[in-house]
């Protein structure tokens, strides 16, 4: 047959659910295995769960359970009204379907689209739902979106849904839940629904003051007075400062984590800035009423306009007035209420006013020195596609940066990248530890100023040119150490890169284990060892196999670093745990207290079996 032929024949129409298996990224966004929070099996989760705490947000039940045992396989039990028994199937498999689209049923849903849990029931090898209404029940299950049992009858049971899923290993390969990611997912149901029970392993996952308590969690450094806390009907939000840089947010529309933020988020940070201004009746900077703030919004909207399925940023511009006034009301109410809060807020204020005076000249010589080079910055080497400022790329053409040590390691990635979506920054030897460090050592220190350039995150993060950030250096104990110093320079100036999921590591084989018929590639010893058992079952024996260790990247031939930052590239994405252990654990591990993390590194050896 001709393949250049183009006729009627060559035109498919696919079913909704053929979509969805053809094309998953459209619906979930990424596939993943498992051990980042945006994998898809965490977004299938969530679907189903959203429809639960939808149930607990329209007043009905205040429990939901969630179970998930060795296989993946998920469960979820709520005690809502339960779906009608007549349209259990057209729910969970007929795109379109459902009742989100009644404000009168579900005035706040997330799941706007009549496709979530369509997707889930698609994307699994097995999925079943069972509805309890009234006495009875209706359950129908289906394989890999196809049904192939329904029964209904009488039950004791009290009203509610019950949902199991099994993620198709076919689509999500390898796959496994992080018991930590769930853990992390249902603490955030639970601070956005104070009095809502989550229970999952036995643990019960309870909020009594809601974002107050998100705020406590995550707090990074002490606050420097009493957060400031508004609750309403259709929005909630709380903030404080401390003495870190930059600003930290996280907003939630209908109970879902917006990461990328929205109109929301504008509106929620130009009503503190108007606010303050209308109670000290100055005309404050926004920079600089907002520089060290720590806020967390929710909102409540009707009809919310993502910008896509996986509703990472809100695009609702209607409201953007009433949370501006909202925000900006609350605001000065409080701080005539409370003229303690209202002193150490404005000298707060005052000092970043003043902090930003001093780095002008810092700024105006460092842009003087930068002018002389224009873009052409010795240690880029660029890529030519940047996605539009504030925009991610499209799926299958993100681009990224490496950052890596040394001449030799950043040559090897050079010849081996492509061009077109793949920059390398190369770092002239062991960065600057900046942690405890002012603003106004990134204008000082050469290098550093160099990557923030590379990168255009000195007005805002909304600027960055890359779509991912890659740390990429030696497995030996400089690179660690390296490692350590970038993470601790992203952390300290520009966390909200961290949190938006921007920071990656990027993981190379330590072993390269032959012989003449083939080559693997270890990332361990244990991997290692496989491979040398794996070779020797082919019945060559040891003699013909050859074991390399790798002591840096750039004894990794750039035909062999090809394959690892193309297609099968190992990234692990920078995950914090929560900010509030960030601090800690940055001034214990790069700190001044030496004797102190000796101590501990003396206690903690563990030696090698002889």
């Amino acid at each position: 047959m001709n393949p250049q032929e183009y006729d009627e024949s060559k035109i498919k129409t696919l079913s909704s659910l053929e979509h969805i298996r053809k094309r998953p990224g459209m619906y979930i966004g990424r596939l993943g295995d498992g051990s980042n929070p945006d994998d898809g099996i965490y977004i299938l989760l969530k679907e189903v769960l959203d429809n639960a705490v939808d149930e607990y947000i329209m007043g009905f039940g205040k429990r939901i359970e969630v179970a998930i045992d060795g296989a993946g396989k998920c469960t979820v039990r709520d005690y809502g009204r339960g779906i009608p028994l007549g349209k259990v199937i057209e729910c969970v498999s007929v795109i379109n379907t459902g009742a989100k689209y009644n404000t009168e049923v579900f005035q706040f849903s997330v799941g706007l689209n009549g496709v979530g849990t369509k997707a889930v029931n698609a994307l699994s090898a097995r999925f079943a739902v069972t509805a309890f209404r009234d006495g009875h029940f209706r359950r129908a299950e289906f394989e890999r979106g196809e049904l192939v049992h329904d029964e209904a009858g009488e039950s004791g049971e009290k009203d509610g849904t019950l949902v199991s899923f099994l993620p198709d290993a076919g689509i999500f390969p390898d796959f496994a839940f992080d018991p930590h990611i769930v853990e992390e997912r249902l603490w955030r149901y639970a601070y956005l629904n104070s009095g809502l029970t989550l229970v999952w392993n036995g643990r019960h996952y309870l909020s009594k003051q809601g974002l107050l308590d998100l705020l406590g969690r995550e707090l990074q450094e002490e606050a420097l007075y009493p957060p400031l806390h508004l609750t309403s009907n259709t929005l909630e939000f709380a903030f404080t400062h401390n003495d870190d840089y930059g600003e930290t947010y996280f907003s939630f529309v209908n109970g879902t984590y917006t990461s990328e933020g929205g109109t929301h988020l504008s509106a929620f940070r130009e009503g503190i800035l108007k606010g303050i201004n209308e109670f000290t009746g100055k005309k404050f900077n926004g920079p600089d009423v907002r520089d060290g703030i720590i806020g967390i919004l929710a909102v409540k909207v009707q009809e919310p306009v993502f910008e896509s399925q996986t509703k990472n940023k809100l695009g609702n511009t209607d409201i953007r007035a009433p949370i501006v006034q909202a925000v900006k009301d609350a605001v000065v109410t409080h701080l005539y209420k409370f003229p303690d809060v209202a002193a150490v807020l404005v000298d707060k204020v005052q000092r970043n006013e003043k902090v930003r005076r001093e780095l002008q000249s810092v700024r105006r010589d460092a842009k003087a020195r930068a002018k002389k080079i224009v873009l052409n910055i010795p240690q880029l080497k660029d890529c030519k596609y940047h996605p539009a400022a504030g925009k991610p790329s499209k799926a299958g053409r993100e681009n990224m940066i490496f950052i890596t040590e040394g001449q030799s390691a950043a040559g090897s990635i050079v010849s081996s990248r492509d061009p077109m979506v793949q920059a390398v920054f190369s770092l002239k030897g062991k960065p600057l530890n900046v942690l405890g460090q002012r603003l106004d050592v990134l204008y000082k220190n050469e290098e550093m100023y160099a990557l923030m350039q590379s990168l255009d995150v000195e007005e805002s993060v909304e600027n960055l040119r890359f779509d991912r950030i890659i740390v990429a250096t030696d497995a030996d104990v400089d690179g660690l150490h390296i490692r350590n110093l970038m993470l601790t320079f992203f952390l300290q100036y520009f966390e909200q890169l961290v949190l938006q999921g921007k920071l990656y590591i990027l993981e190379t084989p330590i072993f390269r284990v032959r012989n003449k018929e083939k080559t693997l590639y270890c990332y361990s010893e244990a991997e290692m060892i496989s491979a040398v058992q794996s070779l020797n079952a082919r019945g060559r024996g040891d003699k013909g196999i050859e074991t390399t260790r790798f002591k840096g990247l750039g004894e990794i031939s750039p035909p062999e670093f090809k394959r690892f930052i193309g297609k099968d590239m190992r990234i692990k994405a920078v995950q914090l745990d929560s900010l509030s252990e960030v601090g800690r654990v940055l001034k214990f591990y790069m700190g001044k207290n030496t004797p102190e993390r000796k101590q501990y590194i003396m206690e903690h050896l563990v030696a090698d079996p002889v």
